[in-house]
């Protein structure tokens, strides 16, 4: 049994959910999502608590009860409070900026790399920090991951790209005699 699909979840003030066709549209303060789920999982909104109950008893559909929950709660705090990951580009020489709609990057390459930014996403480089918002969860954190591929920190000199709360294991280098 899902631990994370039995709790009911709370819509906070200011904050409407409404389901229609396998639709759940979550508007709040800051802007409005809609997710696509399956008819497997009855989702019902009961006296201001969204409530979710498996039609059927197999092991897929438990999964599935707690993921669906859990998407849910994630849609319903976006909208109140936004995602926001920072990334620190650490590196003699490397830089980002954010130019128009496009985030260039200058990481010990030959040329800059040139990144599209999302439409949904706010997105600001300061010196050597990037930091991404916005209110999809999901968004916010597949644009970060996809901005620290390209230039991974390495274990040496911590060179490269990074979380903001990312430790890096640092390792010995060559011992000179």
């Amino acid at each position: 049994m899902s631990r994370i699909g039995k709790k009911q979840i709370v819509i906070p003030p200011k904050t409407e959910v409404s389901i229609s066709g396998g639709f759940i549209s979550v508007k709040g303060p800051l802007g409005e999502l809609k997710k696509e789920f399956s008819s497997d999982i009855d989702i019902k909104i009961e006296d201001g608590k969204i409530v979710l109950i498996p039609i059927r008893n197999s092991l897929p559909l438990k999964a599935l009860w707690g993921t669906y929950a859990s998407h849910i709660c994630n849609m319903i705090q976006g909208v109140t409070t936004e995602y926001q990951k920072k990334l620190i580009v650490e590196g003699i020489g490397f830089k980002s900026e954010v130019k128009g709609n496009e985030l260039t990057l200058s990481v010990g390459f030959s040329h800059q790399i040139k990144v599209a930014l999302p439409t949904n996403l706010k997105v600001t480089a300061e010196k050597n920090v990037i930091s991404i918002s916005g209110i999809d969860k999901e968004s916010v954190g597949q644009f970060a991951a996809k901005v620290r591929a390209l230039k991974k920190p390495e274990p040496y000199k911590g060179k490269g790209i990074r979380y903001d709360d990312e430790v890096i294991r640092r390792k010995q280098g060559k011992k000179s005699v």
